[in-house]
């Protein structure tokens, strides 16, 4: 996975994906931190967790109302 190639965002992954990604190394750096907080939401009774790019205008929107989204979305 690269950050700076959009064909490689994983739009939906389940814990126990995530945590083999991590891991095998694919998913390190400052990506890490922020998976695994989303890992440890999702084990303690939050049904999903999304990541999103903040930088790019309306992510939240393009997020929730679009099929495919455009960040990544963790789940139980």
């Amino acid at each position: 996975m690269d950050f700076n190639d959009e064909s490689s965002l994983i739009s939906r992954i389940s814990i126990s994906e995530a945590q083999k990604l991590i891991r095998e190394g694919k998913i390190n750096g400052g990506m890490l931190p922020k998976m695994e907080n989303c890992i440890r939401a999702a084990k303690n009774s939050v049904k999903r967790v999304h990541i999103l790019d903040g930088r790019k205008m309306h992510s939240l929107l393009l997020e929730i109302f679009t099929k495919k989204g455009i960040g990544t979305l963790i789940y139980r």
